[in-house]
């Protein structure tokens, strides 16, 4: 059984309106595109006879105020996602998109950590460890009939942004 895990982001701010065309183009080559290839490389190795194989893919949600270009092309992912996931079925190969919502990685300065977790239904932020125990299943044979997914593994912070976009509707903010 082969394994691909594709991890890779690009990510720079810039709403609908300070969006460049150069922008959108980083964006969907990383993003989008890279992976579309990555997948269609690793695909080519498999016929259904030598094993099942396992792609899965990382994006993000949900999209956020200010980062039109990232939002877009991660969107493009999980479709990206899907789609594979229905064509390269019949070689044996799952493909899975995992959402690990706001984790610390060393990206986040202390302010937004702070206000993140504040947010956290369960009162901390991801770590990388919490995703690859998700990956590692989705990988091993116990995983093999899961495909077409994008899961959320995000300590129910997609949740809990739903539940507060839901009641700003509700009070009229």
């Amino acid at each position: 059984m082969g394994a691909l895990v594709n991890v890779h982001a690009h990510s720079e701010s810039g709403g609908l309106l300070e969006a460049t065309p150069e922008q959108l183009d980083r964006h969907f080559a990383v993003n989008a595109r890279a992976t579309s290839l990555l997948c269609a490389e690793f695909a080519r190795h498999f016929n259904g006879e030598h094993g099942a194989g396992r792609i899965v893919n990382f994006t993000s949600a949900p999209p956020l105020a200010g980062e039109l270009a990232y939002a877009a092309s991660k969107g493009a992912l999980e479709w990206v996602t899907l789609s594979a996931a229905a064509e390269l079925a019949p070689r044996g190969i799952t493909v899975n998109a995992v959402d690990p919502g706001p984790t610390d990685t060393g990206w986040m300065s202390r302010e937004v950590r702070e206000r993140i977790e504040s947010e956290m239904p369960l009162g901390r932020l991801g770590r990388p460890q919490d995703s690859a125990a998700l990956v590692a299943f989705l990988c091993s044979s116990e995983g093999g009939w899961i495909t077409g997914q994008v899961i959320h593994c995000d300590g129910g912070w997609s949740s809990a942004q739903t539940l507060r976009f839901g009641r700003e509707l509700q009070s009229g903010r």
